[in-house]
């Protein structure tokens, strides 16, 4: 194993997969000739040259579009949105054309493409900058949205993203590029749609993704003191989502909280908690409580930013509340 940074593990998974492959390419704002508006890509133009890592202008929509054409010709694009806040103007090419091409061709044409970058709140950059779209792409079929939270399942997870013969959104954190964690020395890739067990416990199971997964994680740390074993349950993809994972563990623990950074109506928590209530019913000893920011356009005050996500205050409210204590 080697310690890699969270951007590191992304250029790695890009870099094998374009020397693997020479139909992957990369395009996007920013990432030749400046190396990246994070530095995910740091020195690929100069192994690939510039016909692989392409600099586009700032036009989401019309970037997009070229790279929706070239997947359904052979290619293998992967699209970096500085920030999937912009990418909304983008939304037409991914959700019209890249989702759809499979069913509308008739299968004639697939769209092997990932559409990356960062995604959700980096502090005090106010509400167009500060959004989480998860649900947001999962609501559409012939999309596949991952949204990983370590160095190892970042790089395991976006090498099978550009394997993968479907258009795949890939959300990133700006605050967790610099994140340290180990990543094996050799090739692997992680499934898409499988779930991870960060922590084991028997009391009460909390479901996360993407950066929050360390609020849940610390709140459980604070309830272990409390007597409290919480299970804590990655979900890395977001569609298709593990449902098996959470009914098993919910099965074992009798009590859920869903813990996520985005808004709360049709978000993810809403369907975690719709699927419980079908497949684990019986098993549940308490109401599914969900942990979301506050029904609100972000803020830029730091005091409003500490109120609007969720904390571990909030988590450890919300378990202790599916103990009736």
């Amino acid at each position: 194993m080697k310690t890699l940074q969270f951007r590191e593990a992304l250029r790695e998974a890009m870099s094998e997969e374009m020397r693997r492959d020479q139909n992957v390419l990369l395009m996007g704002e920013e990432v030749a000739e400046y190396n990246g508006a994070y530095k995910v890509s740091q020195g690929m133009l100069d192994e690939f040259g510039a016909k692989r890592v392409i600099d586009t202008p700032i036009a989401e929509l019309g970037f997009a579009g070229i790279a929706v054409g070239a997947s359904m010709n052979g290619l293998r694009p992967i699209v970096e949105f500085m920030t999937w806040n912009f990418a909304i103007l983008a939304a037409d090419q991914i959700i019209n054309s890249a989702a759809k091409m499979l069913q509308m061709s008739g299968g004639q044409y697939s769209c092997p493409i990932v559409f990356r970058g960062g995604n959700g709140t980096a502090g005090q950059l106010a509400a167009t900058h500060s959004q989480s779209f998860e649900a947001f792409y999962a609501h559409v079929p012939g999309l596949k949205v991952i949204t990983p939270s370590t160095p190892y399942d970042a790089k395991g997870l976006l090498k099978a993203a550009i394997r993968d013969n479907d258009p795949v959104v890939f959300l990133e954190s700006e605050k967790m590029y610099g994140d340290k964690g180990e990543v094996p020395e050799g090739e692997y890739i992680i499934p898409i749609g499988v779930a991870n067990t960060r922590r084991k416990g028997t009391d009460v199971t909390i479901v996360s993704f993407g950066k929050i997964i360390k609020v849940a994680l610390e709140a459980a740390e604070v309830l272990e003191k409390e007597g409290i074993s919480c299970e804590v349950i990655d979900l890395r993809t977001i569609r298709p989502i593990d449902f098996p994972a959470v009914v098993e563990s919910v099965k074992r623990t009798n009590r859920c909280v869903v813990v996520e950074e985005s808004w709360p109506l049709a978000s993810i928590s809403s369907e975690i908690a719709y699927h419980l209530q079908r497949y684990a019913f019986d098993y549940l000893d308490a109401p599914v409580m969900r942990v979301t920011q506050t029904d609100t356009p972000f803020a830029f005050s730091p005091t409003l930013i500490d109120e609007a996500l969720p904390n571990i205050d909030r988590v450890v409210k919300a378990v202790r509340s599916t103990m009736y204590r």
